[in-house]
């Protein structure tokens, strides 16, 4: 089991201070982890405790979540994007592979098309196309809009609770919904409105790094079109399918992740 070491990132003025965690060894292939919505470095504590020796991997809290800086204003992709190049600038990362899980992949992937010379590749694990045509996403909005502090823990509980196709360890469970009621009710409803207000299709142009797609042919929210409306706009992406599996593949086996993610990586240097 790997050591996980969590640091302050301050990504300079104006900026959030942002908590990361860090596992792996220094000469290993640099990777960020780029969580979703509502979670925190915490997401990827699995892969993190199970990391492989080719790999060193940096995983951030973003601005509004966890034990994060939360600023009263900065909650569209474009801002996430920002604070996560300004991130790489603070420990030092010149180039690194971005792994983005749900929605952290729009963010990811946005700072891969802008700035190809600081991505070496790009990953996305269960990674929304496009938000528009998701009829469950517009119904959590409709409750998301009017949410008031504190954020109910039901609310939270349930919308965990249902992302995976096979059970994960309870005790993981809690902290992942510990960490998403430190988001203030603002928070939930701001970066909703800025992924949902979002043109995501528009986020897939210009994206020329190699694209590793991983996709659980069980998720509730995403399916085979929506991932080929990714596969169809970057030009070297390839699909990766794991079978039985639901929208949080990184929950369910993130060993078989690694692995993967090892492989593709390990092209990319």
């Amino acid at each position: 089991m790997a050591a996980v070491a969590v640091h302050n990132a301050v990504l300079g003025e104006g900026r959030p201070m942002l908590p990361y965690a860090e596992a792996g060894r220094p000469e290993g292939t640099p990777i960020v982890l780029v969580h979703g919505y509502l979670d925190s470095w915490w997401t990827f504590e699995p892969m993190l405790r199970a990391m492989l020796p080719g790999l060193h991997a940096y995983a951030p809290t973003q601005r509004g979540h966890g034990d994060a800086d939360k600023p009263s204003d900065g909650y569209r992709p474009d801002d996430f994007a920002d604070d996560l190049l300004a991130f790489m600038d603070s420990v030092g990362l010149q180039r690194a592979v971005l792994v983005g899980g749900s929605s952290g992949g729009v963010q990811a992937r946005i700072l891969a098309g802008r700035r190809p010379d600081r991505v070496s590749g790009l990953v996305l694990l269960g990674v929304p196309g496009s938000l528009a045509d998701k009829p469950r996403v517009g119904e959590f909005w409709n409750t998301v809009r009017e949410l008031k502090d504190p954020v109910d823990r039901a609310l939270a509980t349930d919308l965990a609770d249902g992302l995976t196709a096979t059970p994960v360890g309870r005790g993981f469970l809690k902290t992942v919904v510990d960490e998403s009621l430190k988001a203030p009710a603002r928070v939930w409803r701001e970066t909703l409105r800025g992924l949902l207000e979002a043109d995501l299709r528009a986020t897939l142009t210009g994206i020329l790094v190699p694209t590793l797609v991983v996709w659980g042919d069980q998720d509730p929210l995403l399916n085979r079109a929506d991932q080929q409306t990714i596969l169809d706009a970057i030009p070297d992406s390839r699909l990766l399918v794991y079978e039985g599996a639901g929208h949080l593949v990184y929950w369910e086996d993130p060993e078989r992740v690694l692995r993967d993610l090892a492989a593709f990586a390990a092209d990319r240097f």
